[in-house]
């Protein structure tokens, strides 16, 4: 299990606990977090799901495969180093602490 913390666009912070092997996004859908809408319901399909991860955390995860860069190409303001997919970030216990951020809008 993974400690989470969820920026909503104006501010708001939402702290969540999400189980290994779900994934980030699917830890926002599970605990109504606004912000991340996840229309494809995680086959990195759309870009519904974009978060700017906190810069402490963007070496510490796994690298964006190719789909998920495409997808982002979609996104609402990528952000070449921050912009993440949270369909694609599987939860795990060195995740502990992540932080991200949600657009103004998802697109």
């Amino acid at each position: 299990m993974a400690k989470i913390t969820y920026i909503e666009h104006n501010g708001t912070k939402h702290e969540v606990d999400v189980p290994t092997g779900l994934t980030v996004m699917e830890g926002a859908r599970d605990n109504n977090i606004p912000g991340i809408e996840a229309d494809c319901g995680g086959a990195c399909a759309c870009s519904t799901c974009h978060v700017y991860v906190d810069p402490a955390w963007v070496e510490k995860l796994p690298a964006k495969d190719d789909m998920e860069e495409d997808m982002l190409d979609f996104a609402y303001e990528p952000d070449p180093a921050r912009s993440r997919l949270t369909c694609q970030i599987k939860v795990s216990d060195d995740l502990d602490g992540l932080v991200v951020q949600m657009p103004e809008k998802q697109i």
